[in-house]
């Protein structure tokens, strides 16, 4: 048998080794399939782990077979090299399916469609960021794996080292940032300070927690803007967590009105329409005067709801009625301006009949 035969004889017997193995990752993705019909895990797992199970098993099996069947042939060490990184590029795929079905899993236990749904989103924020830091470690492990198996990258890596000099003390000092926002993110992760879908006041603006990651946060402000903030932010610069204890939210509706305005009726009209509106979760509702000052006398309505939005609507929906409110029962308790002009003076008349100004 010549070298020419015997090459194409190992790489045929390498192909057939990989489609095998390829049809038995395909079958096993099959039997966990229909085992895990009843378990929701399994299934999912089965279906998303199909693909990059079946290009494990083949690049393994291929680089097993010219193992055997190659001693010393020229393109060994590059082939291998190439089913080397095959390898660990499907192992870390297939670990980062696992692990985001793990966390899709877990995350439809925890619920925030719901009224009280504090716990659900710490755990939900906790999963997130767990989720994201240990896909990050499954790449920068599988990326030193790759370089480990090219000949020569630790020369490559011991030089580049050595010779970095004062451009490893710049990418030190840039680096300080990012880890800082690194840990300021896990930090807010496991310290409850945010959870996705609190609603803060950051920047003087009013918003939700829309995403977490390790290096910044997501807030969803009213108008539909995103503020994007480092994760640094919330662990060095006060800001205002609405639902921090509990989901209930309270806001206020404040009116200035003149001084006939009736209190006790405005406060009888304003909890009948509060009471019976589908945005107020029920827990809180007052009318207080705040403040009395020059022309104008303060009403502040203060009300709940279950959620940022609610609660913003349910306040423009309460201002509209106690504005219309008054302008059709009472509106001489709108606010107007009061000028007080002094009395006339009567000047003394001259003889000829004219007034005299200084009275003589």
């Amino acid at each position: 048998m010549n070298i020419s035969t015997s090459v194409w004889l190992t790489l045929a017997v390498a192909a057939v080794s990989a489609a095998l193995a390829a049809l038995l990752g395909e079958a096993v993705a099959l039997g966990v399939r229909r085992l895990g019909r009843k378990r929701e895990i399994l299934a999912t797992l089965a279906q998303r782990g199909r693909r990059p199970l079946a290009g494990f098993l083949a690049t393994l099996a291929a680089r097993t077979s010219l193992g055997v069947y190659t001693r010393a042939a020229d393109w060994r060490d590059p082939t291998f090299s190439v089913l080397n990184l095959l390898t660990v590029a499907f192992a870390a795929w297939l670990a980062v399916v696992a692990v985001n079905v793990v966390q899709d899993v877990a995350l439809l236990r925890y619920r925030i469609d719901v009224a009280d749904n504090r716990r659900a989103r710490q755990r939900r924020t906790q999963v997130t960021l767990v989720r994201r830091v240990v896909v990050a470690l499954i790449v920068v492990v599988a990326v030193a794996s790759v370089l480990l198996t090219i000949p020569g990258a630790r020369g490559v890596g011991t030089s580049v080292l050595a010779s970095a000099g004062l451009l490893s003390v710049v990418a030190g000092l840039a680096a300080q940032t990012s880890l800082a926002n690194i840990f300021a993110g896990l930090q807010i992760a496991f310290t409850d300070a945010i959870r996705v879908d609190d609603v803060v006041v950051v920047e003087e603006e009013w918003g939700n927690i829309e995403d977490i990651t390790l290096t910044y946060v997501v807030v969803r402000l009213w108008d539909q803007r995103r503020l994007i903030l480092p994760s640094t932010y919330f662990t060095t610069t006060p800001f205002a967590n609405w639902t921090r204890n509990s989901s209930d939210i309270v806001g206020a509706v404040e009116l200035d009105v003149d001084w006939n305005v009736p209190v006790e009726r405005l406060r009888s009209h304003a909890e009948a329409f509060v009471k019976d509106h589908p945005l107020w979760n029920g827990q809180t509702y007052v009318l207080q005067v705040t403040e009395a000052r020059n022309s104008f006398v303060t009403l502040r309505v203060l009300v709940s709801a279950d959620s940022g939005g609610e609660l913003f609507d349910l306040r423009c929906a309460v201002r509209e009625e106690l504005v219309g409110f008054l302008r059709r029962e009472h509106p001489d308790a709108l606010p107007r301006v009061r000028v007080a002009t002094p009395p006339p003076v009567h000047l003394p008349q001259q003889h000829d009949g004219r007034r005299s100004p200084h009275g003589v």
